[in-house]
């Protein structure tokens, strides 16, 4: 099967790039906007005294981006065209990611917070999929104009990658002759709640702990009683949209479901294997950014008087990243062009491990690379005046966050040694 990249994905990149130069840099450029991407830009997007979380002026910053890449056809490229997309392809979105992510930080495309001009716009597809008629036409374009704006409530204090066992219950109570559930437990890592309008609260209503099936998806409005925001978890990468919440005796309609009430856990699912190809597909963009720069660095550098690209001790940790960069590349590429062949259940079954192979491998080449750019750099690549530090705390968190390294190669061992019982395709 040919993975080579079509060339109309590559002209795209060429559009993409003369609208950013066009269109991005100026904004970028502009009343000093600059101060969110260089030396100062931990301090400039963090606002330390409210909770530590992101600035309003850094916050506004990226909703003009995003306005400006949606008028100009870039921002919805990868949803379907009954939503303003072009129905971009998983190869498309991994050549794109990939790209945009190798060009630096800037404002095109800063991943710490997930924002690009050309946006991963999960949630519309979650609401088609799963989303009831009423749903659809109430939720969708209410996301897409940022009236409507969802984060996710899995993961709890006591509990991360076991999703199956969790403390929040849902019960049935009906109130003035409505039916619904009353919610209790809490959540923890529910990034984007400052923001949020709802948040998808994923709770057991029957069943025991393990049980798959039992835990349904529930929308729960953040304005209803018995719902508190609690700390802001400061982390690595700042600033802070990571806060713990509560649920007490939070009641909801019967009607504020997501999907199949037993399978709740499908919407986790949903869109999984395509967040993590595009993930894996920023990672290297990133890491090669970081080889580039350190081998343009190792030839323009002359200790003692010669280049330190003479030295074999510079060369060849450099030479083993970029190799697997170029390895990693065709898997990416051969991965996300096969998902293109097959629906959605059929990529769970025959494609998850291959998939968990291109995310945790891009993501720790990621760290390695930013880490070895530090090294060839010294000490202005250990300081916040090159851009390494910053990608090595945004991408560290990755081999935690977008399903921990350990549970993805357990995914690939289970795959290997034949425990997860699928036929190969």
């Amino acid at each position: 099967m040919s993975f080579e990249i079509p060339q109309e994905i590559e002209d795209y990149l060429t559009v993409l790039d003369d609208f950013i130069e066009a269109e991005i840099k100026p904004i970028e450029q502009r009343d000093d906007n600059i101060r969110f991407f260089d030396h100062r830009r931990e301090n400039s997007r963090t606002d330390w005294d409210n909770d530590g979380l992101p600035s309003k002026e850094w916050e506004d910053l990226l909703d003009e981006m995003r306005k400006t890449a949606d008028a100009a056809g870039h921002f919805r490229f990868a949803l379907p065209e009954e939503f303003g997309g072009k129905d971009g392809s998983n190869l498309a979105m991994a050549r794109i990611r990939e790209h945009l992510a190798h060009k630096g930080l800037g404002l095109h495309n800063d991943l710490q917070n997930e924002n690009s001009i050309v946006g991963n716009l999960v949630q519309p597809l979650m609401v088609r999929d799963f989303g009831t008629e009423k749903q659809k036409l109430e939720f969708i374009p209410a996301m897409l104009r940022g009236e409507m704006k969802w984060c996710f409530g899995l993961t709890e204090e006591h509990h991360g990658s076991d999703a199956t066992w969790m403390d929040t219950t849902a019960v049935p109570e009906t109130r003035d002759g409505v039916d619904g559930w009353l919610i209790n437990g809490n959540k923890m890592w529910t990034t984007g709640l400052h923001v949020a309008t709802h948040v998808m609260t994923f709770a057991r209503h029957r069943g025991k702990d393990g049980d798959a099936q039992g835990i349904g998806c529930f929308l729960v409005p953040v304005d209803a009683e018995g719902f508190e925001i609690g700390e802001y978890m400061w982390t690595f990468n700042m600033p802070t949209d990571h806060p713990k919440c509560s649920l007490t005796n939070v009641w909801i309609p019967a009607d504020a479901v997501l999907g199949d009430l037993d399978m709740g856990l499908a919407c986790a699912q949903h869109f999984v294997h395509e967040n993590r190809i595009r993930q894996a597909a920023s990672s290297l963009g990133a890491a090669q950014y970081c080889i580039d720069e350190a081998v343009r660095y190792a030839g323009e550098r002359k200790p003692f008087g010669k280049p330190l690209a003479i030295n074999q001790g510079i060369q060849f940790p450099l030479v083993e990243l970029h190799t697997e960069a170029a390895m990693l590349r065709q898997l990416i590429y051969a991965t996300a062009a096969k998902m293109d062949t097959m629906p959605k259940p059929d990529v769970a079954k025959y494609l998850s491990a291959q998939v968990s192979m291109c995310n945790y491998r891009a993501n720790r080449l990621c760290c390695d690379a930013a880490d070895r750019a530090m090294q060839v750099h010294g000490g202005m690549g250990y300081s916040r005046h090159k851009p390494f530090e910053h990608i090595y705390r945004h991408h560290r968190r990755y081999r935690i966050t977008e399903g921990a390294e350990e549970i993805q190669m357990r995914k690939i061992g289970g795959d290997m040694f034949g425990f997860l019982n699928r036929k190969k395709k």
